[in-house]
């Protein structure tokens, strides 16, 4: 009897972490391995904007991002993104271990205009959207209709210190910026998903 308990168990946990996998198969995403597969701009890739999520199952919200950054470190292939103190995904990226960083075509412009100018603290802006949220094996939330999903465990956040600003350029930045300092988070690079291009 044990051993058809034990059998159950594993056939359970096999199930729930394929399950996520077989999802986003299902919404056209295949999995890559950034370091080979990722051939965007570096210097352009945050500029063109993304949109940043963090969350889980019961609560998740997500923004437009136009920082970050993309390399190594910690002998870690790392992305780096920026969220200022009074924006709303603050909240959940600071009791988040992962969160994701996904990419839009251009028929999905209207995706970054909306969650760049509305607040999650005022109304579900993915369901305004009509945007599918799905939820990776780490129960990372993200978009069904990205064209690439990157999902990452946080390593560092900290909040900008301005003792050590060294130039003009940050202390311009925050003289009047009303949605106040931002933090900085490091995340290694766990997950990537690219959708499969039609042919």
């Amino acid at each position: 009897m044990k051993k058809v308990q034990l059998i159950t168990a594993l056939l359970a946990i096999l199930a729930m972490v394929t399950a996520p996998a077989m999802a986003q198969e299902e919404s056209g995403f295949k999995k890559i391995d950034v370091r080979k597969d990722f051939t965007e701009n570096g210097f352009q890739w945050f500029h063109d904007a993304e949109l940043l999520a963090a969350g889980n199952r019961e609560k998740s919200n997500a923004m437009t991002i136009g920082w970050g950054g993309i390399g190594t470190l910690w002998g870690r292939t790392a992305l780096t993104v920026y969220v200022a103190e009074k924006r709303y995904t603050k909240e959940f990226m600071d009791q988040a271990d992962y969160f994701t960083v996904m990419a839009f075509g251009v028929e999905h412009g209207n995706v970054l205009r909306y969650m760049g100018t509305k607040s999650g603290r005022n109304e579900d802006k993915a369901a305004a959207l009509g945007l599918h949220t799905a939820y990776t094996a780490n129960g990372t939330p993200y978009y069904t209709e990205a064209e690439m999903v990157i999902e990452c465990k946080i390593m560092y956040a900290a909040p900008f210190d301005a003792q050590y600003f060294k130039s003009d350029v940050p202390r311009n930045m925050y003289a009047n910026f009303p949605a106040g300092v931002h933090s900085m988070y490091i995340g290694e690079v766990v997950n990537a998903w690219k959708k499969e291009q039609d042919k």
